[in-house]
């Protein structure tokens, strides 16, 4: 791997900055497989800068002196991204009023950059995964089979795993494109470099308008490291610069940095994850689990009655004559019928008799005495009792990786370890 000069050299010559030991992990692993011409696959969640790292691993690599483009396969409409790529000859198709190279052809002897892979229709899969194989294509409308000599970096936000699991994604590129993967780690994860950008962004956009450099005291500084950052680098960079700009203040305190946060305190429960492949109705979805909550309360409330009552009669026997006759609890359209008779109505044999409307309880004979057996029901339906258990066997199937237990759940990793933290749930 490389040594601390070496790191510190690439991060001032690409502007990186932090220290991270997955930031710099993934920086050794770039800067080793550069001089070679290897298929990369660089993952990572959007914003976390990929395309940095694919730059890194062309200027160190022995074609740095050759053409470098980067294209986003998910711009690129789906009818004319093979000819984008592989070109088309001249008649091809309507608007093919001539020859055009596509960039395999004049990027020849340097690296294309396919960000957003995932994207990639099904049909120019094919086509990419043959000029990895042995670098040939064929134009649009052409039966000419040509060369090129280009090496391919890709990179993805998605899961392409499960996506060719799904269909949406070939599983034999998948593992073609994925001969050294370079994981770039979230900003959440990186909490300690979250102020060393900030000063970093905060002094550049100060010096772009003219203003005084923001600084940030240490409560805001935390409040910046607990926030989950979804959109990562990017977004940080952004509310830098609102800060810069917006802000009256150049030394902010956490009540008024909090200003400039997006919401991210929102109170997540487990959520029931539909099943794979089924296309979500989020207003369904959200109906649905409202309507689940909702039942959850109503049975806890019903039970709660249901044992006042029966502490009630073992207090006064007297007041079991209250409740002879029928008493319905309805529940989801359905109605549970009970009547309740004297004991003294009861034969010595301490049978259940069947009457007309209802049953009777069963009286437990002990001597001469006559005494009501009554068993309290167990609350079972404690929503944060549930939630914890729901936790736990998340955390389970996926033997502690809280960041599949948390997307199983449907709430973020943030939300996840508050919850472990909060129900002290050993793992």
């Amino acid at each position: 791997m490389l040594k601390d000069q070496e790191l510190q050299a690439i991060k001032n010559r690409y502007g990186i900055i932090g220290n991270d030991p997955a930031l710099n992990y993934a920086l050794g692993v770039a800067n080793q497989v550069a001089n070679t011409d290897l298929t990369v696959l660089i993952l990572g969640e959007s914003g976390v800068g990929k395309e940095v790292f694919s730059k890194i691993i062309h200027s160190n690599s022995s074609r740095k002196h050759e053409p470098f483009i980067a294209i986003n396969c998910g711009a690129i409409p789906e009818g004319t991204i093979d000819s984008e790529l592989f070109g088309h000859e001249k008649g091809s198709f309507t608007s093919a009023v001539g020859d055009r190279k596509g960039y395999f052809e004049t990027v020849n002897g340097g690296t294309i950059f396919l960000d957003e892979i995932g994207e990639m229709p099904i049909g120019t899969q094919a086509r990419l995964l043959r000029v990895l194989e042995s670098g040939e294509y064929i134009k649009v409308g052409s039966s000419k089979v040509q060369k090129t000599n280009v090496r391919v970096i890709a990179a993805t936000n998605k899961d392409l795993k499960e996506r060719s699991q799904l269909g949406k994604f070939r599983e034999d590129l998948f593992y073609r494109l994925s001969t050294v993967p370079i994981r770039v780690p979230a900003l959440r994860d990186r909490k300690n470099d979250i102020s060393l950008l900030f000063r970093k962004f905060a002094s550049d956009f100060a010096e772009k308008y003219r203003t005084e450099t923001v600084h940030l005291d240490e409560a805001a500084q935390q409040l910046l490291a607990t926030y989950s950052w979804p959109g990562n680098i990017r977004q940080l960079k952004n509310m830098a610069e609102q800060i810069s700009v917006l802000s009256p203040s150049k030394k902010l305190n956490a009540q008024e940095l909090q200003f400039f946060i997006p919401e991210d305190n929102q109170v997540k429960l487990p959520a029931l994850i539909p099943t794979e492949g089924v296309e979500k109705d989020n207003s369904n979805f959200t109906s649905e689990r409202d309507l689940l909550y909702k039942l959850f309360f109503d049975m806890k409330k019903d039970v709660t009655d249901v044992k006042k009552m029966f502490f009630e009669i073992m207090k006064n026997p007297s007041a079991a004559q209250a409740y002879q006759g029928e008493q319905s609890f309805q529940h989801e359209n359905r109605e549970v019928q009970t009547s309740y008779i004297p004991s003294g109505n009861l034969g010595p044999e301490n049978e259940m008799h069947q009457e007309e409307g209802g049953s009777q309880p069963i009286i437990i004979s002990q001597g001469n005495q006559a005494t009501s057996s009554v068993q309290e029901v167990e609350d079972v339906l404690d929503l944060a009792e549930n939630e914890k258990t729901l936790i736990i066997k998340a955390l389970k199937k996926h033997r502690g990786r809280r960041r599949n237990a948390a997307a199983e759940l449907g709430i973020s990793e943030r939300t996840l370890y508050r919850k472990i933290k909060e129900y002290d749930v050993d793992i």
